[in-house]
């Protein structure tokens, strides 16, 4: 039996239990079986009114699924109702990509050889899905790993989170409810290592990964041969603020897109490099708004940063401020642990390069400022650990934003906005040491298909 617990104050939620190796192999079978069989394939108008069903049942169902993400994962209850709307909004952005699956005219008769024949691509669903996903978004990160496997065509295993498979079992019921054949989405409560095993299955197709980069690219180095992956990792996330950056927007989005679900996101605020002229002024006023950051139980509707996923969270940022305090870094604000599973949100001012906070990932609700004298210092500093997925700049000349974006190592470059920004149709993911692969609505489903080309050869053409 898996405990589920409550990370704020440690109750159990539900016990639920977990599959054998048979079990989650027999999930398997069932999958690459439903696969083989093409006439039980979904064309496109079922599958396009299953999700509709879908999206009117989430509709209905708001607050619930609210309480179940914010209760099991400690994302406060309003941005855990922001995600539900947004994977509501996943589910149909789904559906309006299903009519682009398509392919197009490949030009023949250009050489001699070629004559007399038409040629076409078409698009098909790869096969067998194996999505593994992250607690930090325990509704929407299935939507992303789920749905568009179901829109693609393919049939789509997923282990959830340890911590967090309620949103996953409610959402998968919600999709039999409205009328997913068996076996087109199961989820697999399973340990790592029969995890691993399914991952690593000839059967699977693809593979679709979000957590730790030490696994995922562990992971990378074992699956079968022919077997397409994504993953999906942290980052570091850095942003440049320039001398002649905005305050009275720039503020809020940095306290925002730093402390947002305690810092528990991969693209979250982490490294913010201040020209030197306006440090103090910046530090003293994102030190105010942390310091005034309501924290406590997720399903208090007015807390805006709640719990670390679990216990040894607390301890690993208590170790990680000590061990920057140490090196030289101030404290402005936070620092401490609050409880055994809250941590204060902690402003740190110019920690040394070579502690933690400056060069992993943080994943907790810490923000590091450091001041520069020159914008091509602080983009060699931003550069210089191996995470590369999303950052920002903020300034109001466009040629300094032009400039930052193009040397910047990052997939995505936001101008005058934190670093966490995101809407579900625009390409997401890391490089480097941060991924592989593209997320995004989109970009997912085209990966979950592939391309088969017809040549039709005619004397009469």
């Amino acid at each position: 039996m898996l405990k589920i617990v409550s990370p704020y104050n440690l109750k159990t939620i539900k016990e639920i239990e977990t599959f054998n190796e048979k079990q989650a192999f027999d999930a398997l079978e069932r999958a690459h079986h439903l696969f083989l069989d093409q006439s039980k394939w979904l064309p496109a108008f079922k599958k396009i009114a299953i999700l509709e069903r879908v999206v009117e049942i989430m509709k209905s169902r708001v607050d619930e699924l609210t309480r179940i993400a914010a209760e099991e994962g400690g994302k406060p209850y309003a941005d855990s109702k922001v995600e539900v709307l947004r994977a509501i909004n996943g589910v149909k952005l789904a559906i309006e990509q299903i009519g682009q699956l398509k392919g197009e005219q490949i030009p023949m008769g250009i050489t001699e050889a070629s004559q007399n024949r038409i040629a076409f691509t078409m698009r098909e669903p790869i096969g067998v899905v194996m999505s593994v996903s992250a607690f930090n978004h325990p509704l929407n990160l299935i939507i992303h790993q789920t749905v568009t496997a179901i829109a693609a065509g393919c049939p789509v295993l997923v282990k959830p989170a340890s911590t967090t498979p309620l949103s996953c079992l409610n959402f998968i019921d919600i999709l039999h409810e409205a009328g997913l054949p068996n076996g087109y989405c199961q989820a697999v409560i399973c340990s790592s290592s029969i995890a691993e095993k399914l991952v690593c299955d000839e059967r699977v197709n693809y593979v679709s990964f979000i957590g730790s980069a030490k696994i995922g690219w562990y992971l990378r180095s074992k699956i079968a041969p022919g077997t397409r992956i994504a993953l999906e990792h942290g980052g570091a996330a850095p942003v440049i603020v320039e001398a002649d950056a905005e305050f009275k927007s720039m503020v809020p989005a940095l306290v925002k897109g730093g402390f947002y679900h305690a810092g528990q996101v991969c693209v979250s605020v982490q490294r913010i490099f201040v020209h030197e002229s306006i440090a103090e002024k910046l530090s003293n006023q994102i030190t105010e708004k942390a310091r005034n950051l309501i924290v406590g139980d997720p399903l208090n509707e007015k807390t805006e940063v709640g719990p670390l996923i679990v216990p040894q969270e607390v301890d690993r940022l208590e170790e990680w401020v000590k061990e920057a305090e140490n090196g030289g870094a101030k404290i402005l604000c936070g620092g401490k642990r609050i409880s055994d599973t809250c941590f204060e949100p902690t402003v740190l001012f110019n920690p040394p390069q070579e502690v933690k906070v400056s060069q992993e990932e943080i994943f907790g609700p810490i923000v590091c400022i450091y001041p520069y004298k020159t914008r091509d210092e602080a983009i060699e500093r931003a550069n210089s650990v191996p995470f590369a997925f999303q950052a920002s700049i903020f300034t109001q000349q466009l040629d300094t934003a032009l400039d930052v974006v193009k040397k910047l190592n990052a997939t995505a470059v936001m101008v005058n906005d934190h670093t966490a920004f995101r809407v579900d149709w625009m390409p997401f993911g890391g490089r480097d040491a941060s991924g592989i692969g593209m997320g995004g609505i989109p970009y997912t489903m085209h990966e979950m298909t592939r391309e088969k080309l017809m040549v039709i050869k005619s004397g009469v053409l």
